[in-house]
């Protein structure tokens, strides 16, 4: 049904391409300020951006300027493809974010503050476990700074993620193929591969990618079968925010004046680390919102097929006998 009910608006094949340019576009216009910030930081200080590699250029700003203006470029892909939605394809926000009548928040507060605990008491085990592993770099004002810029633009970068790839592309090409599970995999593989130039990749190796397209898995799957982004929209926020708040490295592609900094070598990292989530995590998570919002139908709901309501097809059988 979340698939589905977009046959009610225009979805012609060649506005979804139309769309993923548009909001390609607003990402490139939300760029031109760090563009404009580090060119001018390397004119006044004589350095050379084509010496730079991604890793310099990411931490060549002050970090919390760096994290805000890096954001900016999400708001401005955001804007974009909501506007693209509303008024090439002529459907409701709600539309895009579920199937159900409203969009249900309470589900998006469950996943977020959920996932907040979880993913936080994680990273405080592994520090009272590796204390060795980890630099104390709490400093009052730079952090309350970076909360006002995580708190209200972190949520913004993650729901374009997530209205991009589980929604917005889940939907343009579920109606395309006619099924669910050729969506779920291409907005899956494409979401983590976009990673790949993320400073992660080049210290960890493309195992990593194993963690980036499993986790756009993990969120497809439960935006199919919850039939909304709410919980997805709710995971995906926590990681990151909290993640921003909590623990930074240099090797990353976020570094933030967060309470703790790694230290570890990302090359001692193991396989199992990166990939753990993936197989372990990530299904107790499956299997804990499908016993508290009561998932069935698992097969239809993530390799049926998509197809147009009844009354849809009615219409459309009568204004073409007309």
């Amino acid at each position: 049904m979340y698939i589905a009910q977009v046959y009610k608006t225009s979805h012609d094949w060649w506005r979804y391409i139309i769309g993923v340019g548009v909001a390609i576009i607003g990402v490139l216009i939300g760029q031109i300020p760090f563009t404009i910030a580090v060119f001018f930081k390397a004119f006044k200080s004589g350095e050379s951006l084509q010496d730079m590699d991604e890793q310099k250029m990411l931490s060549f700003l002050e970090p919390n300027l760096n994290l805000f203006l890096m954001l900016l470029s999400f708001a401005g892909g955001f804007l974009f493809l909501i506007l693209t939605v509303k008024y090439l394809h002529k459907q409701s926000f709600r539309m895009l974010t579920t199937a159900r009548e409203r969009i249900d928040w309470k589900r998006f507060w469950f996943a977020f503050i959920f996932w907040g605990i979880v993913s936080s008491g994680l990273v405080l085990t592994d520090y009272f476990l590796n204390p060795e592993g980890y630099v104390y770099n709490f400093n009052l004002q730079p952090f309350l700074i970076l909360c006002v810029i995580a708190i209200l633009l972190v949520p913004i970068q993650t729901s374009f993620e997530e209205y991009l790839f589980r929604g917005y592309l889940m939907q343009g090409i579920g109606l395309i193929a006619k099924n669910k599970w050729v969506p779920l995999i291409i907005t899956s593989v494409v979401f983590g591969l976009l990673h790949i130039a993320n400073p992660e990749v080049d210290k960890l190796g493309y195992v990593i990618l194993v963690y980036y397209i499993g986790t756009g898995l993990f969120l497809g799957i439960t935006t199919l079968m919850d039939e909304g982004l709410e919980l997805s929209l709710g995971f995906h926020a926590a990681n990151n925010l909290f993640t921003a708040l909590l623990v930074t490295a240099d090797w990353t592609a976020f570094q933030t004046h967060s309470i703790f900094k790694d230290m570890s070598d990302p090359t001692e990292v193991g396989v199992g680390e990166t990939i753990l989530p993936v197989f372990v995590i990530f299904p107790i998570l499956l299997f804990i919102f499908s016993k508290k919002y009561k998932w069935t139908n698992w097969k239809d709901k993530l390799f049926g097929a998509v197809i147009k309501p009844v009354d849809e097809a009615v219409v459309d059988e009568v204004e073409t006998l007309e």
